[in-house]
């Protein structure tokens, strides 16, 4: 029961949503139904996915999160050591299932995305690539994890992607990478402590909170180009934007403060999320 309770915790249960509900919307939004392909991906997305891309990051990120005040419950599980290989062979044997049925019922495209999404969960933290200590190219791969999902939905009866989705797409890239480096501000002291780098120990808190708040305007900026549903998700964005503007001249002594910018970020997930649902059962019954 520990090592299951272990394996749950580090898959952290409060961001499953995150991920499921990229690939969830854009099947049904491109012509899936709740069909059994569509239960899959949303499982699939929804644990084995999360069990892997955190319970990974959980292990080699050990050093930094013995570290760091934040971590140790709904935001990050501090795992003993003994319990690590637990976590990792969860990653695999949670996954594969779910990846050969995906990888059977799609397209060509839609099992290129799903290769480029699993890849990035391991780049992310893996040894010897390590991803996340690469600045900027942290944020990027941090962002793939949830966008990468919504390209295998919308590719999985589809060869071609419209190019509303793309917008869709590029907003959500942006949103995904801002928000990743705001998380990443709070975390600069522990990460010096333990050894890693980011895009905000590198760029300074101060620059990366700002790069985010840009980010965060951008794709409001373009979902304004897609008609009164994109107007009213590019209104639900600038929670974001207003959140992290609070912090635009933080310090780097000050740099764990933006944890409250963190929390804030978490339920307004859930907030932005529900607006979103309901924009997008409005543009189905509207055709």
């Amino acid at each position: 029961m520990q090592r299951i309770t272990a394996v749950f915790s580090s898959s952290r249960p409060i961001s499953w949503v995150n991920t499921a509900f990229p690939y969830g919307a854009a099947y049904l939004l491109l012509g899936g139904s709740v069909d059994w392909v569509f239960i899959v991906g949303v499982l699939f997305f929804l644990i084995p996915y999360n069990i892997a891309m955190y319970g990974i990051n959980d292990v080699f990120d050990y050093e930094s999160d013995i570290r760091n005040p934040r971590k140790g419950g709904v935001e990050g599980a501090v795992l003993a050591k003994s319990l690590h290989p637990t976590v990792l062979w969860a990653a695999p044997i949670s996954v594969v299932p779910f990846a050969v049925a995906l990888y059977v019922a799609g397209t060509w495209q839609s099992a290129g995305w799903l290769t480029l999404s699993l890849a990035a969960v391991y780049a992310y933290s893996g040894p010897k690539l390590r991803f996340k200590e690469r600045p900027v190219i942290d944020s990027i791969t941090s962002s793939t994890h949830f966008v990468s999902p919504a390209l295998v939905g919308g590719t999985m009866q589809n060869d071609q992607l419209p190019a509303q989705f793309w917008i869709i797409i590029v907003a959500f890239f942006l949103w995904g990478a801002a928000s990743h480096a705001l998380g990443a501000v709070q975390d600069v002291k522990a990460d010096r402590e333990g050894g890693l780098r980011s895009i905000a120990t590198e760029l300074g808190g101060r620059t990366t909170v700002r790069l985010a708040v840009c980010a965060y305007v951008i794709a409001s900026a373009l979902l304004l180009t897609l008609g009164i549903p994109g107007l009213i998700v590019a209104v639900a964005n600038l929670l974001y934007v207003i959140n992290a503007a609070r912090f635009w001249n933080i310090s780097e002594e000050q740099a764990f403060d933006v944890h409250k910018a963190w929390k804030v970020f978490l339920w307004a997930n859930y907030l932005v999320g529900a607006v979103v649902s309901m924009t997008l059962i409005w543009v189905f019954i509207n055709g």
